[in-house]
């Protein structure tokens, strides 16, 4: 844990402060059983928590691992600095009114630079957080109460709300959580970076994240090729999907949110699957501790109703779970364990008449499992009355854990009917106990997706002034030809000599307006026009210079191809479905620049739209290398603007059996800051 393991695995901590903040952080490392020293300061009182308190910094007995800093915004920058002096371990700045509260005070940003200056080398948390709690060595720097108790392993919390850090400490779901750490504003120390040191302890099994906003992508790069070398998954709770989030997210921690796609594109790229709730992001992370990421999402499901066999399947509907056939082999065992009475399928009903039989039960449940089978859920809501006649399940349920060595859960369709002992006594045996069916199969879905992180540094230009100005789209075709996009022969022609300048190409022509920023609405746009239609079009067109252009012939299908500079992200390449249908279909995909063709070809497979590339319905498909290539194109040039690109789109591409071409082109640039 290198450079924060003194903060989070002390053996002496100093509280700075006094009141009723203070006085819990020690009660509660007392409450944690932490055995070493824990000194108090405070300049005059004589005891804070019931330990003799020391009267400053200076003259405490030794240079304290962690600290926990009580005082108001400006003490603490004061405090941060002498504790830099004699070399403390690290500190967590309880205060607010730093950077989160820029809208309100306009110092509140140089106070936060301040405090990072004070710091130094000495790592800090927050400010305005709560601090940590580590229940593996019984260490917490924490103001208020919470829910974790020692384990001997789990899993780390990383939130930013420190709120919600204590709502996730509370759960009753059985997870044994290892870390839990506060953000805060971040001012020194990120998110990835306190990821990146818990990372170290091979006693954590998995890492939560609640995340507002990202800050610096490169360390969120480097904390995904850990993981992934590590083995030790990642998720991620991203909030910011509406406006109203992000303006919530940007005055709480002055985060800056980002757009959602760009959210979405980063995580996929970064390897790390995306919740969203809290219950779907406990529940996966309990999984993940359990038994790991798995390999598939085919999943079996054996249930004594017909209705929570209907009530799982409707709910894998539109997710990226599938309940597999049964196989000849299943289907032999089932009919040896269950009887003639029962009808086999996956979703499977097997009726009551094997319960109680414990071995009976065992030998169903092993029988539906098997190689085709990624993860198998036995519904059991457990009666918060007299649980005793359940007995038989959860038995049933190590068995087939033990027999099988194959991945296996026991959900309660509704969460509040897992009894806390019995899930702990599941995992103890390897058994997943889910709590909620809908969480349950979130859960499946995101620790059955784990790509491998990104091989390619993102691209992340640095931010523009807010002026801009659009290309034409003639030189903005030309700019995109000149990196390889293909692009109709065109020529821009003074309105009077439209007629004459058209001679040179091949009609019939599309003859487009030049200066307005939106053709179409402004009805400046006339298509198959032949030679001898130039004169009328240009002047129905009714701008002084035109552009005429050689239509495209054939398209199978029109897309749309952009990038857009996201400050949060770095450079959005969006595929979708294009030309007038663009707003309404809504069919896209997001990438973070730079990409592989592979990526390319991934993305547009995954398209809505995906079967008119291909030929639907006995229709020729497009010319895939073609349309690989413009995109691949698009990036390039993207790549060579990044300094000054804002935007880029073409809408439509027209992809054709032997072509993909830019009919329409729009490029924004902007200066650097």
């Amino acid at each position: 844990m290198a450079r924060l393991s003194r903060l989070f695995r002390p053996r002496s901590v100093a509280v700075i402060g006094g009141g009723a903040w203070c006085a819990a952080v020690i009660e509660q490392t007392q409450k944690m059983g932490f055995d070493g020293q824990i000194w108090p300061v405070h300049p005059r009182a004589a005891t804070v928590g019931g330990y003799t308190a020391f009267p400053s910094v200076n003259a405490l007995p030794g240079s304290p691992d962690a600290v926990f800093i009580g005082v108001n915004r400006h003490a603490t920058i004061d405090v941060v600095a002498q504790l830099a002096r004699i070399n403390a371990g690290g500190a967590v700045c309880f205060a607010s009114g730093f950077s989160e509260a820029s809208a309100e005070d306009a110092a509140a940003q140089d106070l936060q630079a301040q405090l990072v200056r004070a710091a130094g080398n000495m790592p800090i948390l927050g400010p305005n957080c709560y601090g940590f709690i580590n229940a593996l060595d019984g260490a917490l720097l924490w103001p208020d109460q919470h829910g974790c108790a020692p384990v001997d392993r789990g899993v780390a919390l990383l939130t930013q709300s420190s709120n919600i850090a204590i709502n996730l400490t509370m759960q009753q779901r059985g997870l044994p959580i290892a870390y839990t750490v506060t953000c805060g504003n971040m001012a020194q120390t990120s998110q990835a970076q306190i990821a990146m040191a818990l990372l170290d302890d091979t006693r954590v099994t998995a890492i939560g994240l609640h995340i507002e906003g990202f800050g610096n992508l490169h360390d969120w790069e480097a904390l995904a090729a850990k993981a992934h070398a590590r083995g030790v998954p990642l998720v991620a709770l991203k909030v910011g999907a509406s406006e109203q989030a992000q303006r919530a997210t940007i005055s709480h921690t002055a985060s800056l949110a980002g757009s959602d796609a760009g959210a979405n594109a980063l995580l996929a790229r970064l390897g790390i699957a995306r919740l969203r709730s809290l219950p779907d992001l406990l529940e996966t992370l309990k999984l993940l501790h359990v038994q790991g990421a798995l390999t598939g999402s085919k999943i079996a499901s054996i249930s004594c109703s017909g209705g929570e066999a209907s009530l799982i399947a409707d709910m894998a509907v539109d997710m990226r779970i599938s309940f597999p056939a049964l196989t000849d082999t299943q289907s032999h065992d089932l009919r040896a364990a269950l009887g003639p009475m029962v009808a086999l399928s996956n979703p499977l009903d097997y009726n009551t008449y094997i319960w109680r039989d414990t071995d009976a039960m065992a030998r169903a449940w092993s029988a539906i499992t098997g190689p085709g089978i990624d993860m198998t859920l036995s519904i059991i809501d457990y009666p918060a009355t007299d649980a005793k006649d359940w007995v038989c399940a959860t038995d049933a349920a190590l068995a087939v854990r033990t027999q099988t060595d194959r991945p296996f859960g026991v959900v309660a369709s509704l969460p509040e009917l897992m009894p806390k002992d019995t899930a702990k006594q599941l995992m103890a045996g390897g058994v997943v106990p889910f709590c909620g069916l809908g969480e349950a199969l979130a859960a499946i879905e995101a620790a059955s997706h784990r790509a491998v992180p990104h091989a390619l540094p993102l691209c992340l230009p640095a931010e523009l002034s807010i002026d801009t100005h659009t290309l034409s789209e003639a030189e903005a075709k030309a700019a995109l030809n000149a990196h390889g996009v293909d692009v109709p022969r065109n020529v821009t022609a003074s309105a009077d000599q439209a007629h004459l300048t058209a001679q040179d190409l091949t009609p019939p022509f599309a003859i487009k307006g030049v200066g307005l920023a939106h053709k179409t609405d402004a009805d400046a746009v006339r298509l198959n026009v032949s030679l001898d239609g130039v004169v009328q079009a240009t002047a129905q067109v009714g701008t002084a210079v035109v552009l005429i252009e050689e239509m495209i012939d054939g398209p199978v299908a029109e897309l749309l191809v952009g990038v857009t500079r996201d400050d949060a992200h770095g450079l959005i390449l969006t595929l979708g479905a294009g030309g007038v249908l663009t707003e309404l279909l809504r069919d896209t995909v997001s990438l973070l620049l730079p990409v592989t063709k592979d990526d390319v070809t991934h993305a547009l497979n995954a398209l809505a739209c995906a079967p008119l590339l291909h030929g639907y319905r006995g229709k020729p498909g497009t010319h895939m290398p073609s349309v690989i290539n413009a995109v691949m194109a698009v990036q390039s040039y993207a790549l060579a603007q990044a300094d000054t690109l804002s935007e880029i789109e073409i809408n439509p591409l027209l992809c054709t059996p032997t072509r993909a071409v830019a009919v329409d082109a729009l490029i924004e640039k902007a200066d650097p800051k």
